[in-house]
Parts: structure tokens; C-alpha cells; sequence
């Protein structure tokens, strides 16, 4: 099979495509056909072995291979394809379902084939769907779905989504107003057009404006981008107000603590596990049309690298998919 591979860690163009053996079923596993995978900003984290959360990395540095990718040499957590074989013990699935979902640390979603198992985070699409429009719900949809839960949002309470116009964001803005929220979004200004379309009510150009100083209090402050300035974001929300933080330094995970248990305001740092049950919600969401996918942009295997320049310049209006198969 074809596979989008790296074999140091560096900039986009360590990104070639090779053929690599297709991997082979266990008892407990599917065989996915791959046909579509979202490139995101882990991706290109995971590639130069870099990234804002700066204490993760050398734990990582030391799963993934200390001078080289010496494991997941193929990227890719997020994607949409169809059951290829199923393992002697697998029963949810059959040859043919089309699915989407997550390879957790397995990586491999940048290959033609990708074996799970069972128990993964795998769910049958919605049938009208396309396998790039797929692709691009996984990332955003669970981690904006773990994260308002966590924060009890109700009607009419007020929410700040900082970097509204990634993956996470465009994903929170839906569900929050899905819920009855009021929704003040901050991004650049070519993204808010797009914001106001999905759901949001109000909106900030960050490029022009400093949002902290803004005379608003809300409920919840959602931030999805690295380096928010925690004191600041405490500043803004009302009695009882929820900071959630997607990108948590070591820092913020000790001051959450105490933010807390001392303060009547509470920050939320949990990592999204990524449930079955959340992707199930999110397909149903999908269904219903509460929640839709974005796509910006769609990038055949030979252009791994343009689609990951894509992402690390923030230009992107939309998820950036990856296609397995010719166009």
C-alpha cells in the first residue's frame, strides 16, 4: 500500500510517500481502507517533534524514537474509509461499513490501510456523507463535545471561544449553540465571516483588538490556542464562570487546582478521552443537522507537505483533509 511517511523529524518536506507493507488484521481488528484522514496541528507537532505544550514532549520524544521516528513513521489520527476485512472476533463490523473515527496513538490514518481494533473509537458514518466531509468531524467534534460537557453549559449563558477558527473551535461554536449559548468568537478577521455562519453571535478580529480588555464579562472562556494568558482569562469570567483550557502548560494544571478549590470560578484542564459514545453523539448531531463539517481544503497523498504548511500558517478557513486514493 501507499503510505505518506517521515524518517526525521523536521519541517513539511520530510513528508514523502513510500509503499509499506498493508498491515494484516488481528483476531480483535478491523481493516480500514482509508479515503480520507484530517491534517492537523498534532500531525505537524508529531512530525518535528515540537510543540506549545513543551513538558509533554520529552516523554514523547522518548515513545516515538529520541533521533528519529523509529514508531509512527505514518501520521494521521483522524479519517473516514470503509471495512476492508474484520478479525475471526469482531462483530460490530463487516466488509463494506463506512466508518470514521480515530487511531489514537496508533497513528497510521496517512496510509492507503490502517488496522484497530474493535474497541476503538470507530463509528459507521452518516450515510449521506462524503469520506473528506467525514474525516473532519473526529478532532474537533470530540474534543469540543468532552469539553463544554465538562463545563454544564446551559441556555442563555455566555461563552468566549478563543481561536474559534480551528478544528476545536468551529466544532465548540455548533455544540454551544446547539445548547442555548451566547457566543463571542475570537479569530482573524477573514475567519469571522464564516464564525457568524455556524453560530456565533458576537465576534473579535484579535488582530485589532485586545478581547481581555473588552468591558464583557461571560460564563465560560473556552480557549483552544496555546499560551492564553491565564490571570487575564480569570479576569473575564462572571461569579461561578468556567475556564477551560485545551492546551494546558504544566503551569496551568497546578493553578487549576487552586482556581478550583480557593476561588468561585473553576478551570478545566482534563484531557478529551475521545469516547465511542461521544463520536456517536456527534453522528447523530451530524444527522439531525444541529453540527456540520467544515472542510477548507483538500490535498491529494504527494502534497502532505502543502496541506501541513497550510496548517501551521493558521490560513486555513475549514479543516484541511488528506485524500488516500487518486483524485
Amino acid at each position: 500500500m501507499k503510505a505518506i511517511v517521515f524518517d526525521n523529524y523536521g519541517p513539511p518536506e520530510v513528508l514523502y510517500v513510500e509503499e509499506v507493507p498493508t498491515p494484516v488484521p488481528q483476531p480483535n481488528e478491523i481493516l480500514i481502507r482509508v479515503r480520507a484522514a484530517e491534517a492537523t496541528k498534532s500531525d505537524c507537532e508529531m512530525r518535528k517533534s515540537k510543540g506549545p505544550i513543551k513538558w509533554v514532549w520529552p516523554y514523547l520524544r522518548i515513545a516515538t524514537g529520541i533521533l528519529r521516528p523509529s514508531r509512527g513513521r505514518i501520521l494521521g489520527w483522524y479519517f473516514a474509509g470503509e471495512v476492508e476485512s474484520v478479525g475471526a472476533k469482531v462483530t460490530h463490523f463487516k466488509p463494506g461499513d463506512r466508518v470514521f473515527g480515530c487511531t489514537k496513538l496508533r497513528f497510521g490514518a496517512y496510509g492507503e490501510y490502517v488496522t484497530l481494533p474493535e474497541s476503538y473509537t470507530v463509528a459507521l458514518m452518516p450515510e449521506d456523507m462524503s469520506f473528506e466531509d467525514a474525516a473532519a468531524v473526529p478532532l474537533g467534534g470530540l474534543n469540543a463535545l468532552h469539553f463544554l460537557r465538562r463545563a454544564k453549559i446551559k441556555p442563555h449563558e455566555s461563552i468566549l471561544v478563543i481561536g474559534a477558527g480551528g478544528s476545536i473551535g468551529m466544532f465548540t461554536v455548533m455544540i454551544a449553540k446547539s445548547l442555548g449559548a451566547k457566543i463571542t468568537v475570537v479569530d482573524k478577521a477573514e475567519k469571522l465571516p464564516m464564525l457568524f455562519k455556524i453560530g456565533a453571535d458576537e465576534a473579535i478580529d484579535y488582530q485589532r483588538e485586545d478581547y481581555w480588555a473588552i468591558d464583557k464579562r461571560f460564563d465560560v472562556v473556552f480557549s483552544t490556542v496555546a499560551h492564553s494568558v491565564y490571570d487575564k482569562a480569570l479576569s473575564v469570567l462572571n461569579p461561578g464562570g468556567r475556564y477551560i483550557v485545551a492546551n494546558p502548560r504544566l503551569a496551568d494544571l497546578v493553578r487549576s487546582i487552586f482556581t478550583s478549590s480557593f476561588t468561585d470560578k473553576r478551570s478545566i484542564v482534563a484531557l478529551a478521552l475521545e469516547k465511542q459514545e461521544e463520536l456517536e453523539t456527534l453522528k447523530s448531531m451530524l444527522e439531525l443537522g444541529t453540527i456540520q463539517s467544515i472542510v477548507g481544503h483538500v490535498f491529494p497523498m504527494r502534497e502532505a507537505a502543502k496541506a501541513h504548511h497550510l496548517v501551521e500558517s493558521e490560513g486555513r478557513r475549514g479543516a484541511v483533509v488528506l485524500q488516500m486514493y487518486p483524485p
